[in-house]
């Protein structure tokens, strides 16, 4: 029997709705006197919710807010926002930020709301993995979630990984896009460029190359493709000419001794990675078993 699946969310939004202990709907709207009931929803003043203060999206498009109000404004809330209760009256939204401002801007008075029992701590674990799970949220603002749950929230790669059913190399594939230029980040944020782009921009090590590139690809209109070939061209030529020149005249005399050692012809012949390949040409076959017996042998003096 297949075990059940483990929530994607971990210890977030999922798991502060789902027990009795943290709603508190009932007993701080409806009165002491009255129970808190699971999944009761309570409606709270506009004017007496503030922002979240841990709200990881920084970008919120006026058109989709315009649109979301106009069906607020025919429909309804359909689904409750989340709040925690602050003392005096006043509340701080959990979650339901895009539903709050567009129920600001269709005219409501009051929105429908769930209130919960949370910490700080707890406030921004769930503000930051609730908002990982939108399909909307740009790539940087995913990668700054993930490195605020990673300091903020005092969580391993790996305990990330586990709480979001993300793979680790997706959160260290992420998380390198904060090392970007600011330029890069913010036209990735913009949409102007893809995740693929962005990717193989990470692999040019200098930051002026990196926007060189960068330029082709808005002025170019390149593909990934193109950017992957301009950034493995780019690392050929990151590396320092005294180097390159110093190599060349080690692996040159190592093939100049060979050939004299074996008295024949020595190619060496080096691939991308690193490796390569030697070559040793032989004349027939007697000069190959000559050369067969040295290599084996290469004290022995096979001069026949």
């Amino acid at each position: 029997m297949a075990s059940p699946k483990k929530s994607a969310l971990g210890r977030g939004l999922s798991a502060l709705l789902e027990h009795t202990e943290t709603d508190i709907t009932g007993a701080s709207i409806q009165g002491e006197r009255e129970s808190a009931v699971l999944g009761s929803i309570a409606n709270i003043g506009l004017e007496s919710i503030e922002a979240n203060p841990f709200q990881p999206r920084t970008r919120f498009e006026n058109a989709a807010l315009d649109e979301l109000a106009e069906s607020i404004r025919q429909h309804g809330i359909i689904q409750p926002v989340t709040v925690r209760k602050m003392g005096n009256g006043t509340f701080q939204l959990i979650s339901g930020e895009r539903r709050f401002r567009a129920s600001q801007l269709a005219g409501l008075t009051e929105i429908p709301a769930y209130v919960r029992l949370a910490n700080d701590q707890t406030m921004l674990e769930m503000a930051l993995v609730e908002n990982i799970q939108r399909e909307d949220l740009n790539p940087i603002e995913v990668a700054i979630s993930y490195k605020r749950l990673i300091d903020e929230c005092d969580l391993t790669h790996e305990g990330l990984s586990e709480k979001l059913s993300k793979s680790r190399s997706n959160i260290t594939n992420f998380l390198r896009l904060l090392k970007l230029p600011a330029e890069i980040q913010m036209a990735l944020q913009k949409g102007n460029i893809s995740m693929g782009h962005a990717r193989a921009l990470i692999g040019v090590d200098d930051h002026q190359k990196q926007l060189e590139i960068f330029e082709r690809i808005i002025n170019e209109v390149l593909s990934v493709r193109d950017v992957e070939n301009l950034a493995r061209k780019a690392k050929k030529v990151n590396l320092d000419p005294s180097i390159v020149e110093s190599q060349k005249q080690f692996y040159n005399t190592a093939r100049q001794n060979l050939a004299h050692n074996l008295n024949a012809k020595v190619d060496l012949k080096f691939l991308p990675k690193g490796n390569g390949k030697i070559s040793i040409e032989f004349t027939n076959e007697h000069d190959l078993n000559r050369l067969i017996a040295l290599l084996q042998n290469p004290n022995q003096n096979y001069s026949y």
